[in-house]
């Protein structure tokens, strides 16, 4: 099996207090994109905008989620990264980390690749491929938003590109689960939508938002 690595940026200890919040080098660059979902959802072709409201994280949602991350110099991994929202988001509000996306949509890499290009984050890349080829070692916090669960709930499928079954789900869950489980202690994970069968037991929540369905957790 392949296993993807990431060019040069040294290792980052992943146990620093406290996410710090970053003010925004690049704020004044591209503030209109920034400015609400629809304005950002609108670089994209219509189909893909009709799918922001289930499967693309909301700016206000990626911004407290990518505040608890963030840590200067550290990489974080978005697990099932769509059209790059998230790390686009993430890598605009703070310039000092690094967002990484995994992806196994060709269309949707293509998609965020072209994001990328017109805002011009260099602290954002996205990897082609799927998250059982993608190295958890190079990565000190994640993000997650439930992107394994369109194999149970086939009617908010994004298309028909990839195979999807229950049976999926479940390898996909239980291998997270077991790379997560692997990390050192003070690694980041934060989940949106998640049901929490791929928590470890040694990741305690530290915090929650919108209602509960975005949570925080740092492995014990």
């Amino acid at each position: 099996m392949k296993v993807y690595t990431l060019p040069g940026f040294s290792p980052v200890a992943a146990h620093q207090p406290g996410a710090q919040l970053i003010s925004s080098k690049t704020e004044n660059l591209y503030p209109p994109l920034f400015t609400n979902d629809a304005a950002f959802d609108r670089q994209y072709p219509e189909h893909f905008q009709l799918l922001s409201l289930k499967h693309w994280t909301p700016l206000a949602v990626a911004h407290i989620a990518a505040g608890f991350l963030a840590e200067p110099g550290a990489r974080v991994l978005d697990i099932g990264s769509g059209i790059g929202k998230f790390c686009l988001a993430g890598g605009f509000y703070f310039p000092e980390t690094y967002f990484y996306g995994v992806e196994q949509r060709q269309e949707l890499i293509y998609l965020a690749e072209e994001a990328k290009q017109y805002t011009q984050l260099f602290n954002v890349n996205f990897i082609y491929a799927n998250i059982t080829q993608v190295n958890f070692k190079e990565f000190d916090h994640f993000y997650f938003y439930n992107s394994f669960y369109e194999n149970i709930d086939t009617t908010n499928q994004i298309d028909d590109t990839i195979e999807i079954s229950e049976g999926l789900y479940s390898y996909y869950t239980q291998y997270l689960h077991s790379e997560l489980d692997e990390k050192p202690p003070g690694t980041r994970l934060v989940t949106f939508h998640s049901l929490e069968q791929e928590i470890p037991s040694s990741y305690k929540l530290a915090a929650i938002a919108c209602n509960a369905l975005l949570k925080m957790w740092i492995k014990a």
